[in-house]
Order: structure tokens, then C-alpha cells, then sequence
């Protein structure tokens, strides 16, 4: 590559860094122009070294001069901290103006905050002059007659701008309403009355200040439907009965194997006696033989107690079988 070469590269370099320069001064120079027409003072300085801070000029005039136009008086340091802090200048300058034309009392620093805390703040001023309608979800409560019902509320909201920071959400709205719709069916007498008069609920929820500490006022409570669940008192007392029934099923088992207990204790205590009736028999022998050595015991007298015994004998087997003759019959 020859010196001609290296000399039209670089001209070409210089000129494409000439042609980009140009157009920013021509853009920075139109946003001045367009900034000095609409009556807003801004150095033509200022816009050149915006961009070095990593601040939009484009965003800073546009928002200046929308703000001017609607007589809303903001500088432009206030727009580029805003800016630098990461928020929203367009959504904040059409907030202030919203809120300038509905006559809600609404200034650039509490907006600002507002923005940055994460809060949509156009939106809340459109809330503010539009009320917003949040339904909850379906909230299952008990009368006191056992009967379950399921409620709907439509809750009608106002944003409140002086309590959007810090101020708790929807979740927390929803989460109250069904909460008094819980307790105001539980506290009734029976599920007819609640159905009869459903009012009856928005009226004592709307009356315990559920708005407080929230960034929103309620303006109304409305019960959008009501639906008749499951006999909960009836199920309760079929699964008390289930479970006194399964006690006493559990006692009557314990009694039958203590009497179990009891039979086989007997048997085995007759057994014993058995044992000891056999042992005493087994020494009747002994003695007799022991008579005849004395002389205790003569020959006819031995006869004499083997007729007994056989007759005994005799005698219980015929009462044995004329036992079980009648048991037969």
C-alpha cells in the first residue's frame, strides 16, 4: 500500500467523522431552535455536553417544552436528576399536566418521588379523575346456621396521590374487603337474611375504613353475586357422628377382647384345677395300696368301691348321651 492510498483513507476516515459531527451540531442545533421558539431558555451549550453527563437532550427539551406549553414552570437540572436517578421524565411531565388540568394539587417533587418509589404516577392521576373498578375473588364464608356462601365484591377505587408513597396496593384493598365479607356473613344469624339483603355487607364493610393506610379511597362496595356452597354444619355433624361412631366401635373391640382375656383366663384356671383333680386322683391308688398293707382295707371293701366307681362311671355316660339326644332335637 503506497503513501496515495493511505493518505485517501484517511481523508475518507476524517470525512465520515466530519459528516457524523455535523449532523449532532445540525440535531443539537435543531432541539435549540426548537427550545428557543417555544420559549424556553436553554444554552445551546448546555445540549452539547448533555450527552457526555448521559443525560438525553432529545427527552430534556421535549418534556421542557410540553411542560411550558401546558404553563407548567420545571428546570432543566430538575428533568436531568430526574433523569440520572433513573426515572420517567415523559410519564412524570404528562402527569403534572393531567393532573394541572383536573385541578389536582400535584407538584413536580412529589411526583417525581412518586415515579421513582415504582408507582405508575399517570395512571394514578387518570385514577384520580376515573375512578378504577377492582373485583375481587371469589370469598367463601360460613353463616351461623352452617351454610356456606360465596361472594363477589366490585370495589370501587380513587387513587390518592398525598399517600401513593408508602401507601399499600390493590392486594391489600382486596385482601380487607374479603375480609369483612368473611366476617360479616359469619356474624349472620342464618344464610337467608345475607341473601336477602345483600347490602347489608357493603354496608358494614364500606363503614370500618378499609382505605386506611392505602394509596387509594374507596368510594363504593358493591356485592356482584352471591352463591350458595356446601352445607357445612350438616357435613360437620355426619363427621362428628363418623367419629363418635369409630370411638365406640373402639370401645366395644377393647371390651370384647378383655372378655376374650377374661374366658381364656378361666379356661386356663380350670385347666389347672383339672391338673390338680388328675394329680389327686393318681394318689388313690397309692392309698388303697397303702390300706391293703396296713390291713386298713379288706378285699370286699375294694369291691365295694369298684362297683361304686362303676357306677359312677355308668351314670355319666348315660347322662352324657341323653344330654345330646335333647340337644339334637
Amino acid at each position: 500500500m503506497d503513501n496515495s492510498q493511505i493518505l485517501m483513507i484517511l481523508f475518507i476516515i476524517i470525512g465520515i467523522v466530519a459528516l457524523v459531527f455535523v449532523f449532532a451540531i445540525l440535531r443539537i442545533f435543531r432541539l435549540w431552535l426548537s427550545a428557543q421558539l417555544s420559549g424556553v431558555r436553554v444554552s445551546l451549550l448546555q445540549l452539547i455536553i448533555m450527552p457526555w453527563r448521559r443525560v438525553n437532550p432529545t427527552i430534556i427539551v421535549e418534556n421542557m417544552v410540553t411542560a411550558n406549553k401546558a404553563g407548567i414552570s420545571v428546570t432543566r437540572d430538575q428533568l436531568e436528576a430526574h433523569f440520572l436517578a433513573g426515572g420517567n421524565v415523559k410519564r412524570v411531565i404528562a402527569a403534572l399536566v393531567s393532573a394541572d388540568k383536573a385541578n389536582i394539587p400535584l407538584d413536580f417533587k412529589a411526583c417525581t418521588a412518586i415515579d421513582l418509589a415504582g408507582r405508575d404516577v399517570l395512571e394514578a392521576v387518570q385514577m384520580s379523575v376515573n375512578p378504577k373498578v377492582i373485583e375481587s375473588p371469589p370469598v367463601t364464608a360460613v353463616a351461623k346456621d352452617g351454610i356456606q356462601l360465596i361472594a363477589k365484591a366490585r370495589v370501587t377505587v380513587r387513587a390518592n396521590i398525598q399517600k401513593l408513597v408508602g401507601g399499600a396496593g390493590e392486594e391489600t384493598i382486596l385482601a380487607r374487603v374479603g375480609e369483612g365479607i368473611v366476617t360479616t356473613i359469619g356474624s349472620a344469624a342464618n344464610h337467608k337474611a345475607v341473601l336477602e339483603n345483600p347490602d347489608t355487607i357493603s354496608k358494614v364493610v364500606l363503614s370500618k375504613g378499609l382505605d386506611s393506610g392505602t394509596a387509594f379511597e374507596i368510594l363504593s362496595i358493591d356485592i356482584a353475586d352471591i352463591d350458595i356452597g356446601k352445607n357445612i354444619g350438616a357435613e360437620l355433624q355426619i363427621d362428628q357422628a363418623n367419629a363418635d361412631k369409630n370411638i365406640a366401635q373402639a370401645k366395644a373391640e377393647e371390651r370384647r377382647a378383655m372378655a376374650v382375656a377374661v374366658e381364656q383366663e378361666m379356661k386356663a384356671k380350670a385347666q389347672e384345677a383339672r391338673a390338680k383333680v388328675i394329680e389327686a386322683e393318681a394318689e388313690i391308688p397309692k392309698a388303697i395300696a397303702e390300706a391293703f398293707t396296713k390291713g386298713q382295707l379288706g378285699i370286699m371293701d375294694y369291691y365295694k368301691f369298684e362297683n361304686i366307681q362303676a357306677d359312677t362311671t355308668m351314670r355319666e355316660s348315660l347322662s352324657k348321651g341323653q344330654q345330646k339326644k335333647n340337644d339334637d332335637k
